[in-house]
Formats: structure tokens, sequence, C-alpha cells
């Protein structure tokens, strides 16, 4: 084969193109291209890192102020509920004052009602003894033929009223 016969001649002449065309890959690669690409990705993680740090500092400072209207908040809602308390305590009162008024103004009307009924049941029993004598008085004359007085008879329907 002639190309492994031919290898021996152009050996060192291939092996100095190499280390060359190496050399000049490194110097160019290795020396001017990766340190800008390092530096590049150094900048952008102390980006990262400014970033986490400045998002950590607002989270910091938004739980500050949620920290803060939290006890606004429950200050301002017991303040509320005290309020509401003295609103309940003031109505209840007004209540009761007026529930006791209506109370003394339904217990005036009871006994003057009780009164007015009382005069009628009465006056009632007054007519129905002033009837009922009467009445006896009839009976009394029609059956046995009899005349009874009005107070006699009166006093018999007393009586009468008074057992029964």
């Amino acid at each position: 084969m002639p190309q492994i016969a031919q290898l021996a001649e152009t050996y060192s002449s291939q092996v100095f193109w190499l280390l060359v065309f190496f050399g000049i890959t490194f110097f160019l690669i290795g020396r001017g291209m990766v340190p800008k690409v390092m530096e590049t990705v150094g900048m952008r993680d102390q980006q990262i890192a400014d970033d986490l740090a400045a998002a950590q500092a607002a989270r910091d400072a938004a739980d500050e102020q949620e920290d803060a209207w939290r006890e606004r908040e429950n200050a301002n809602r017991a303040k509320a509920q005290g309020l509401i308390a003295d609103a309940k305590a003031k109505a209840a009162a007004s209540s009761e004052a007026k529930l006791a008024d209506a109370q003394k103004r339904l217990d005036a009307k009871l006994e003057a009602a009780e009164t007015e009924i009382e005069a009628a049941r009465t006056s009632a029993m007054a007519e129905v003894e002033d009837v009922a004598a009467e009445a006896t008085q009839d009976i009394v004359a029609r059956l046995a033929g009899a005349k009874v007085d009005k107070r006699t008879a009166r006093s018999a329907v007393k009586k009468a009223l008074a057992n029964g």
C-alpha cells in the first residue's frame, strides 16, 4: 500500500501542522473565547444572586407590611366589635325601657278592663237577681196562688244563687 509507505516521509510535517492548528485553536478558543464566556457566566451568576437577594428583601418587606396590616385590621376589628357591643347594649336598654312603658300601659288598661268587667258582672248579677225575684213572684203566684213580697223573693233568690 503506497499510502502507508508515504506515512514515514510525511509524518513529521503532519505532526507539525497538527500542533500548529491545535495551538492556534487553543489560543483562539482557550485563551480568547473561554475567558469571555466564563466572565459572562460569572456575571450571569452574580445577576441571579443579586436578583434573588432583591426578591428576598422584597418578600421580607411585604411580610412586614402584611404583619402591620394584620395588626391594624385586628385593632379595627376589635374597635368595631366594641362599637357593636355598645350599640347592642344601648338598643337593649332602650327596648327594655319601651317594653316597661308598654307593660305599664297594658297593666293600666287591664286594670281598667277588670274594673269594668267587675262592674258589669255586678250589674248583671243585680239584674239577674231582679229578674229571678220577679220570676219567683210570678211562679209562686201562678202555682200556689199566694203573693210573695219582693224582699222575700229576692232573699230566696240570693240564697239559691249562693248555694248554686
